[in-house]
């Protein structure tokens, strides 16, 4: 059984493919979408808990997915988790509620404890 419901956006299928298949090895069951438009697609019909999101992606990129992911499901905790983010980057996905800002690459010890925290903190939002 999934600890909690995540989702996981980036267009570098291979990376996200790689990063599901590790976050399954240890009990979670992550939704993936390769596209921002797809996330947005995703979040309407199954809202996650905590979403891991890259920055710069074709189309829509992070943080306009960030953006309407905050303004349809206020509750969702966004990571922000990037290869080519600035601190203007960071700044902006800040402000619009990013829970963490990371960069590729990160060890999955610590992205999972990050995802945790995210998760606490959207349950103590919540009651």
């Amino acid at each position: 059984m999934a600890k909690f419901k995540v989702l996981l956006v980036d267009d570098e299928a291979e990376f996200v493919a790689t990063l599901a298949e590790r976050l399954a090895m240890r009990g979670f069951a992550p939704e993936v979408a390769f596209s921002g438009e797809e996330a947005i697609a995703l979040l309407a019909r199954n809202t996650p808990d905590v979403m891991v999101l890259d920055l710069k992606m074709p189309g829509m990129d992070g943080l306009e997915v960030l953006r309407r992911a905050k303004k349809s499901c206020p509750r969702i905790q966004v990571i922000i988790l990037t290869g080519h983010g600035s601190e203007r980057d960071e700044e902006a996905a800040r402000r619009l509620g990013a829970f963490e800002h990371l960069n590729k690459p990160v060890d999955i010890k610590e992205l999972v404890g990050v995802m945790e925290q995210a998760f606490d903190h959207c349950r103590t939002t919540e009651s």
